[in-house]
């Protein structure tokens, strides 16, 4: 248990440090998909990714959100594990961007890690952080997870969840 602490903690620091994209990139049917570390801007400039500037089309950020992660957000991090194949990951992942650039969140503190269709990535992060479902928003606090949002959350709100867990913990 000791060890499985360490190496979260130290990954969750490599988090940060980290932010360029290193993925591979394959096929799935008629669909590209991506595992590794991947920057927004890959799934903003890639043809591929239609689905990431549709899916931010009409969206607006959860005021009560961002006003609780513009207050607490700056000490937090945010590790999203998900699938370029996924159609849950298709949807929020685009908006989860929107959220973090209404409440000035910096793209220093988001790491997107794509995994495929096993939830493998290019190491073992999805497996060491217990990944079931895509996508998993997970905040951390100094490295260590406080919390975490699975898909829509547990009541359909992913995003109240998320400035949930940044206001009880920040």
């Amino acid at each position: 248990m000791k060890h499985l602490l360490l190496v979260v903690l130290i990954i969750g620091i490599g988090i940060l440090t980290h932010a360029q994209s290193e993925y591979e990139i394959s096929t799935d049917g008629n669909s590209k998909m991506l595992k590794g570390t991947v920057k927004r801007d890959v799934l903003e400039n890639d043809t591929a990714f239609k689905w990431f500037h549709k899916n931010q089309a009409g969206y607006t950020p959860n005021t009560e959100t961002v006003s609780v992660l513009r207050a607490k957000g700056s000490q937090a991090s945010f590790l999203v594990l998900g699938g370029t194949w996924c159609e849950d990951t298709q949807t929020l992942l685009p908006r989860f961007y929107l959220l973090m650039d209404a409440a000035g969140i910096g793209s220093d503190q988001v790491r997107f890690v794509a995994v495929d269709r096993q939830k493998h990535a290019l190491n073992h992060l999805p497996e060491d952080m217990h990944l079931a479902h895509t996508p998993t928003f997970i905040v951390l606090k100094g490295g260590k997870e406080v919390g975490r949002v699975v898909e829509y959350g547990k009541n359909g709100q992913w995003e109240a969840e998320i400035g949930d867990i940044v206001s009880k913990n920040f």
